[in-house]
């Protein structure tokens, strides 16, 4: 299956990511980030889902290392933060308790396989892309720290164990978040991230854009305005590829930048990107749907409780699922390029996709 080429743009630029939105058009206005369809449409898959292959054990092993190795650098960093800490340790013993048991209390870390994979594209070594992994992975897990809080999602559970706030406290909470995102900067911008300025500048300024109003907070805002009113498809898509999807496109588009890819194969994995990003979600509410809290490590079933814009709402169960397997056709298709170096990056849409957890 062929994927989308270059062709939609948004009324301003800077109010959604500048990737094709391969299934939608939608406007954005800056003052105010309401989006509202262009005149294009999602193409929604209405026919019966076809199987997706499952990974391989190559690829489960490769994550697991990715992810033992982001667990080590994680650990060390924090503990190079709170020792330099001009304080008394019994002062900060709260928020850093709560900083580590946020960032090392378990997880897939795919953001960071997905950028050290796609440097390796380009024959950039994995300790060369670590600490931008490891920034990336900052700013998701302070990202769940902050969307647990009573005011955002409202979670008491997160990988199997109490949320931040009910383990600590909510300020404490609010503050270890805080304090992830700044070392995830910290650490982007550092000499020992890379050796070159120009990139390490790069690598700062597309966090930046991703996460922030711009990204994943305005996503963010307005998953919590669809509990206010209902979402179109259109709508929906362009919530999700800022909530969810602005990382993705980072991990991705930071690999291409560590491997000083041309502008031609950044494309091409802008492009796997937003396919894959929107695959993660819409499996996501998928597991809410039918899911097991328990095997998940979270609660199920809030979606449809809290009136939250989904594409399972909006679709149905089945035809989520065929969109889903729309979507990991194109994300395989964005890869064509790399032939069989993307492999692993090919394993990982399959993977999110038959995820249970």
């Amino acid at each position: 299956m062929q994927t989308t080429g270059v062709k939609h743009r948004v009324a301003t630029p800077d109010c959604l990511p500048r990737a094709a939105l391969p299934h939608h058009r939608v406007r954005c206005d800056p003052s105010t980030g309401v989006l509202t369809p262009g005149g294009g449409r999602i193409n929604l898959r209405r026919q019966k889902a076809s199987a997706i292959p499952s990974p391989t054990m190559t690829f489960r092993t490769e994550i697991d290392h990715v992810a033992a190795r982001v667990n080590e650098r994680l650990a060390t960093l924090l503990d190079q933060e709170i020792g330099q800490s001009p304080t008394s340790g019994e002062v900060i013993a709260p928020l850093s308790e709560a900083m580590r048991y946020a960032a090392l209390g378990g997880g897939k870390r795919l953001r960071p396989f997905l950028l050290i994979q796609a440097a390796s594209l380009f024959g950039a070594p994995e300790d060369s892309a670590l600490d931008a992994a490891c920034a990336l992975e900052c700013i998701h897990c302070y990202s769940l720290v902050h969307d647990d809080l009573p005011a955002m999602d409202d979670d008491a559970l997160r990988r199997g164990r109490p949320t931040v706030h009910i383990a600590f406290d909510e300020a404490t909470a609010i503050l270890a978040g805080d304090s992830l995102q700044t070392i995830a900067f910290e650490t982007v911008s550092a000499p020992s991230c890379h050796d070159d300025p120009a990139i390490r500048a790069e690598l700062t300024y597309l966090l930046a854009k991703a996460s922030g109003w711009q990204g994943m907070a305005l996503g963010q805002a307005l998953d919590l305005a669809a509990e206010q009113r209902p979402f179109t498809p259109e709508e929906t898509t362009a919530m999700q590829m800022l909530k969810t999807g602005a990382l993705f496109r980072f991990a991705c588009e930071a690999g291409a930048v560590l491997g000083r890819a041309s502008a031609k194969d950044r494309e091409a994995l802008i492009r796997y990107a937003s396919a894959f990003g929107q695959a993660f979600q819409l499996a996501d509410d998928l597991l809410d749907a039918e899911g097991d809290a328990a095997a998940m490590g979270k609660a199920a079933s809030k979606d449809a409780e809290r009136g939250k814009a989904t594409l399972v709402g909006l679709l149905g169960v089945d035809g989520a699922k065929a969109h889903l397997a729309g979507l990991v056709a194109d994300a395989e298709g964005a890869l064509a390029p790399f032939g069989g170096d993307a492999a692993m990056l090919i394993d990982a849409a399959r993977f999110v996709a038959e995820r249970r957890s």
